[in-house]
């Protein structure tokens, strides 16, 4: 009996995933424990496809074979990946996290701001403004100002100045 495949899969489209999962088990002779509908409504749907048409010829299985031997492909690590790799070092080179717009800690950045002359000390772990620790020039900001604003556009650092 002709199956027709396009009729097949729109049926597919609107079953449940265990219905999917039973309909896979009934196709390949074996169950699944994949959950995911799209995947195994395309499983189905090229299984459904080739019964009808049928399958790879053996000259294409052999060329996938030979391709697949060059290839030297693994799909998941060996069982024992975890106690070969123990003994070996990765390193790394970390990048600078410093903003570079900013001054080199020990500066100094001063802001006239209502009048009064603002002072934040940069340090390595952040800025110190009226004795009080920040972490980012935005802090800053806001306990100046009261509301959220950009550090570097409050105290005018970066492309239009450097601040100090």
């Amino acid at each position: 009996m002709q199956l027709n495949v396009a009729k097949e899969v729109a049926a597919l489209r609107r079953l449940t995933t265990k219905q999917l999962r039973n309909r896979y088990g009934e196709l390949f002779g074996e169950p699944t424990l994949a959950k995911n509908r799209a995947w195994l409504t395309k499983r189905i749907a090229w299984r459904l496809q080739a019964q009808a048409e049928g399958d790879l010829s053996e000259r294409a299985r052999q060329r996938a074979a030979e391709l697949a031997n060059e290839a030297d492909l693994r799909l998941s690590p060996p069982k024992d990946s975890a106690v070969a790799g123990a003994d070996q070092t990765c390193t790394r080179t970390l990048r600078d996290q410093a903003d570079h717009r900013l001054p080199p800690p020990g500066a100094i950045i001063t802001r006239v701001y209502k009048g009064e002359t603002l002072q934040v000390h940069v340090r390595a772990d952040g800025f110190e403004f009226e004795g009080v620790q920040y972490r980012s020039l935005s802090a800053v900001a806001k306990a100046i100002t009261g509301s959220q604003c950009n550090g570097f556009l409050f105290f005018r650092i970066g492309s239009q100045g450097d601040g100090q």
